[in-house]
């Protein structure tokens, strides 16, 4: 899932990291139309081939997202829609075809922060501390070649403080195994030190000294969206591609148990009112049964005397009596 205001470049990017088109047809809405915009989910799935592996890949938009002059409950919508891929798949857990359910949970969630504010915004504030016990949330800084190399480190810093003093839990990169090779613990450290990652998309082919790579042609020289050196593109993909059954881990393990201990938690309180009001209502409906057998038995035996004195006065009448 990909969420942050418009123009961060949340589209570009997502294009750029799996090197596909998702959005061909989408409509730019001008600022007429952003005014009475609301937000919506855009879900868009497609595969994807990564050292041999294939992924089925399904990237969640939210266009409109803190777009509107009033942006109090623009992630509600969100948070219904996390809510109720977990609510899916509960239901087919707990169906008869249980070993081919289609997980369609929200594993990630990538959360721009625009480069031109001085830390995070109040609405950032509250979306993550919305958001990061449903989902794996991992901050990223839009639009870094907007910033020198100074400001980028400045903004990384200002972030981790509001994370901390917020209360804020971000997906935690997991510690390396002590019999892990020193490349792959490296590789590791640098990817939490790049936390959180700042970030340059563009699928633009440009030919620097005789190569070609993608990247922004400026005045003052290029920026190579895949150069370690400009921005954290590289890292991001690398920590996307490394982490995703860790990510998925975390969802089941920890995300998805606590919204399935919510759930059980309150069916089983209603289960048990239910089954309280069933056992009355059968109660209720035996004393009914009980009240009706009598009522039949008492008419049976009220027919049964009626029958049996017109039977006596019927014979009583039959013998004639002779008086001598």
């Amino acid at each position: 899932m990909v969420v942050g205001e418009s123009g961060l470049g949340k589209s570009t990017l997502v294009n750029s990291l799996f090197l596909t088109d998702l959005y061909p047809e989408r409509h730019i809405p001008s600022a007429q139309e952003k005014i009475s915009q609301t937000v919506k989910i855009d879900a868009s799935t497609v595969e994807i081939e990564e050292r041999g592996v294939k992924l089925r890949l399904t990237v969640v938009d939210t266009p409109g997202f803190g777009d509107s002059l009033n942006s109090v409950d623009c992630f509600k919508p969100i948070i219904q829609y996390v809510d109720d891929q977990f609510e899916r798949y509960l239901n087919d857990e707990s169906g008869l075809n249980r070993r081919h359910i289609i997980d369609n949970r929200v594993h990630c969630c990538f959360y721009f922060i625009n480069p031109s504010g001085h830390g995070m915004r109040p609405l950032d504030i509250a979306f993550m501390r919305a958001l990061h016990h449903k989902v794996n949330i991992v901050p990223v800084i839009a639009k870094a070649d907007t910033l020198t190399k100074q400001e980028v480190v400045n903004l990384k810093k200002k972030i981790m403080d509001q994370i901390d003093e917020y209360g804020i839990s971000i997906y935690p990169l997991p510690e390396c195994d002590s019999d892990e090779d020193e490349d792959y613990r490296e590789q590791c450290r640098l990817l939490k030190e790049a936390v959180p990652f700042a970030v340059v998309g563009c699928n633009t082919i440009i030919e620097v000294k005789g190569k070609k790579v993608r990247g922004r042609m400026y005045p003052w020289g290029v920026v190579e969206v895949e150069n370690p050196e400009h921005c954290d593109f590289i890292k991001l993909r690398t920590m996307l591609i490394t982490h995703m059954q860790d990510l998925q881990e975390v969802t089941q393990e920890v995300h998805y148990e606590n919204f399935r201990a919510e759930r059980l938690a309150v069916g089983g309180s209603s289960g048990v009112r239910k089954a309280r009001i069933d056992s009355d209502d059968r109660e209720q409906q035996l004393q009914q049964k009980e009240a009706e057998l009598r009522r039949m038995q008492e008419m049976l035996t009220k027919m049964q005397a009626e029958m049996d004195a017109q039977k006596v006065q019927q014979q009583n009448g039959g013998v004639r009596s002779h008086n001598v």
